[in-house]
């Protein structure tokens, strides 16, 4: 059990030095992590947010962000996996019945693990949910539908599946990972984030109690922070793989790489160019992890008081971190080659996962469209939506 901020952050720390000696091989050899998140959970991490009513530290969001970013600076494919578990735990907080978070609180402080069946492939966008929650006799419900980019479903105790009911409404349905009817495919072949399994779930005809659903619907009825708070996380595996492609330049230049003959130095490192080079690259880094602390300092501000302008200004600061963070990572993932030479270009040292990791991440969501809401309620006052993607 983790009691508090403090206790969570150190151990954050101490993981991230744990997973990056390996955190290259896994990739390399697309091995999955499933002793490092064995890990993670038996440190009671993955615990930290369930509310201190019910036995849990209950740590703030600027906590949670920065221990995202610390383990994503280590291993961005690990730092990906519990993204979903915190953000179902959160539906849990807004949505779940007493008894509902009484028990599945209980899961978690317990070492279970949720993972996530959200996304689907193929459809009209995003939100256009085909998975279907219909009711059955006995008052439970069957779940029937294919879901794609699943990330932590394979390593899930629990799948929390985002359908519609019979009257179109969304829902989450907690789901036993292994219910029958209930198939998990590790076939994510993604470029990056290689080893998060964000593969294919079949559901067909899985039984769920009622018991196990949560008015999902109800959260985007008023001001809400499911879509900040999810996204903050996202933010902060973009600013970790920024810090740590970032620590992996400044490794190769002051150890491997040769100085450029006109430059007139014996190390590469005392070259004034690549010194202006890692000074441009470190502001850059700063920029992002000081968006993020901003972002999640006004996320923990609409906690405490909740309302239509706390929501807003909370989804928009999330909003312009998570545009500015992924810039940055990918700009740093790429520079990472220009300031240390030809032999980093090798794929033996797989210097490239970084820069992989960040172009796949900033696909979950596109940038263009957070800076048309960040210019709208600049220039005209608009609110962003509830959609839970801001």
């Amino acid at each position: 059990m983790i009691r508090d901020d403090a206790e969570a952050l150190r151990t954050a720390a101490q993981l991230a030095e744990e997973f990056r000696p390996g955190a290259s091989g896994r990739d390399a050899r697309r091995e999955l992590p499933r002793a490092e998140l064995d890990r993670l959970t038996a440190t009671g991490l993955l615990a930290v947010t369930v509310p201190a009513e019910h036995g849990g530290a209950d740590v703030c969001a600027a906590t949670l962000a920065e221990v995202f970013r610390l383990l994503a600076s280590a291993d961005a494919s690990l730092a990906q996996i519990p993204q979903s578990h915190f953000a179902y735990v959160n539906v849990l907080r807004q949505q779940g019945s007493p008894e509902q978070q009484a028990f599945f609180f209980a899961e978690v402080l317990g070492g279970r693990r949720f993972g996530n069946a959200q996304s689907e492939a193929g459809t009209k966008h995003l939100q256009d949910i085909r998975t279907r929650l219909s009711t059955a006799e006995d008052g439970s419900y069957l779940l029937t539908g294919v879901k794609n980019y699943s990330t932590g479903a394979l390593f899930a105790d629990w799948i929390p599946v985002l359908a519609r009911a019979e009257d179109d409404l969304l829902h989450v349905a907690y789901v036993p990972a292994d219910a029958p009817g209930l198939t998990v495919t590790d076939d994510w072949d993604g470029m990056g984030q290689r080893t998060t399994a964000s593969g294919t779930v079949e559901l067909a005809d899985v039984v769920v109690p009622a018991a196990h659903v949560v008015p999902h619907h109800l959260t985007f009825t008023g001001p809400q922070l499911h879509g900040a708070i999810a996204q903050l996380l996202h933010t902060a595996i973009d600013a970790g793989i920024a810090a740590g492609a970032l620590a992996e330049a400044v490794e190769f230049v002051t150890t491997r790489s040769r100085p450029w003959f006109e430059s007139g130095y014996d190390t590469a490192a005392e070259d004034p160019l690549l010194i202006q080079r890692f000074g441009e690259l470190d502001l850059r880094r700063r920029a992002a992890d000081a968006l993020l602390a901003t972002a999640a300092r006004a996320v923990d501000a609409a906690r405490v008081g909740l309302d239509d302008d706390s929501a807003a200004e909370a989804s928009i600061a999330v909003a312009a971190a998570k545009a500015y963070a992924g810039s940055a990572a990918l700009e740093i993932a790429d520079a990472l080659f220009e300031v240390s030479g030809t032999r980093a270009a090798l794929d033996s040292l797989n210097l490239h996962r970084h820069w992989r990791d960040a172009r796949t991440h900033t696909l979950h969501d596109p940038a263009r469209w957070k800076i048309q809401h960040i210019g709208r309620y600049v220039l005209n006052g608009t609110r962003p939506p509830r959609h839970g993607l801001l």
